[in-house]
């Protein structure tokens, strides 16, 4: 920042403009998002070697990303969310097909998928949602081995050109604090 005594009011609130800073300005924007390098780094073989649904009640719930835990299923983030809040409901047994599911099981999972929703409608704000299931890996299932339910938020503004032209998602806030607020609203 210059010691110039023209000082603008984005200097004094800390801000700084980017033509002053070092580097030759162009016309890209940058969307940063630094934890997508975990994914990129690991590559399949981590998925290969341990089911990430059976290992995430395992964690600490901030750790696993887990919202709720039921007797039967559980509520975490997805790790790599096509929007913010995007959550998965899991049996905690490695099944993996919904036929599979005990009566048990599946009443879990459409009671936390309701309340999941409502949750996610009073937290963010959302339009609508997402919600499905892809069975087997012909079907797009990132784990096929392991049942997971998708609840995706939804906004009437959400949609722009980053997913169709650069196959990018810009999500406005990271994991942990969605995973607060999202746990912070689950009833009691």
């Amino acid at each position: 920042m210059s010691e110039s005594a023209d000082v603008s009011p984005e200097q004094i609130a800390g801000l700084v403009s980017a033509a002053e800073l070092p580097g030759v300005p162009d016309e890209f924007q940058r969307l940063w998002t630094p934890h997508r390098m975990a994914y990129i780094a690991a590559g399949p073989e981590p998925l290969v070697e341990q089911c990430p649904f059976c290992a995430a009640p395992g964690k600490s719930d901030e750790d696993g990303l887990i919202v709720h835990r039921g007797r039967t299923a559980y509520v975490l983030l997805n790790l790599f969310p096509y929007n913010s809040g995007h959550l998965l409901v899991c049996p905690y047994r490695h099944i993996g097909l919904y036929d599979e599911a005990t009566p048990e099981e599946t009443a879990e999972i459409a009671e936390l998928t309701q309340t999941a929703m409502r949750v996610l409608r009073t937290v963010s704000r959302c339009d609508g949602f997402n919600i499905g299931m892809n069975q087997g890996q012909v079907a797009g299932a990132g784990v096929a081995a392991h049942l997971h339910q998708h609840i995706v938020p939804r906004w009437a503004t959400d949609a722009n050109f980053f997913p169709i032209i650069a196959k990018t998602k810009a999500l406005p806030q990271l994991l942990g604090e969605v995973r607060q607020a999202v746990a912070d609203g689950w009833p009691a």
